[in-house]
């Protein structure tokens, strides 16, 4: 049975908050390392109410996000924290997600948060790569499970 549409925003707002909080609990409350970035927020709002969209997709979710999130360590590693890094990175972040056509808008912002919190490459696995996935499990599963939607529409 199909959601109907006027719960629609209520049920996207709980599975995205659901989502967030598991990375938050994974996060906060084990060992297990860092699951959660602030740019994820975003992610969430995109695969739960613009589903539909090219930048919702598992491909451009896992990619967007781990080009952005390179760019703006090297960034930090090389430069460092300056006016023209952080302008810089996120436009070549900006390129690259376009040239490799895995546009994911909230992605954008990793290089601002690499560069403003002095990360460096292990921040690449925890939380980007991991955390990354678990927003696609989960998304595909409650798309597809709870709201009965065609998500993903593709994977590759």
């Amino acid at each position: 049975m199909k959601i109907e549409k006027k719960y629609e925003p209520i049920i996207s707002g709980v599975s995205a908050g659901i989502v967030i909080g598991v990375l938050a609990f994974l996060t906060l409350e084990t060992s297990a390392g860092i699951w959660l970035m602030f740019s994820f927020g975003a992610t969430v709002f995109i695969v739960f109410v613009l589903y539909d969209l090219e930048t919702a997709q598992p491909k451009n979710i896992f990619f967007g996000h781990l080009i952005s999130i390179i760019v703006g360590i090297i960034f930090n590693e090389t430069v460092g924290l300056s006016f023209y890094s952080l302008g810089l990175s996120v436009g070549i972040a900006v390129i690259l997600m376009v040239y490799f056509q895995v546009m994911h808008p909230p992605a954008a912002s990793n290089p601002l948060v690499a560069l403003s919190m002095d990360l460096s490459f292990n921040f690449i696995l925890f939380p980007v790569i991991s955390g990354t996935l678990v927003i696609i499990l989960l998304s595909v599963l409650i798309n597809r499970i709870i709201l009965k939607r065609n998500y993903p529409k593709k994977w590759f």
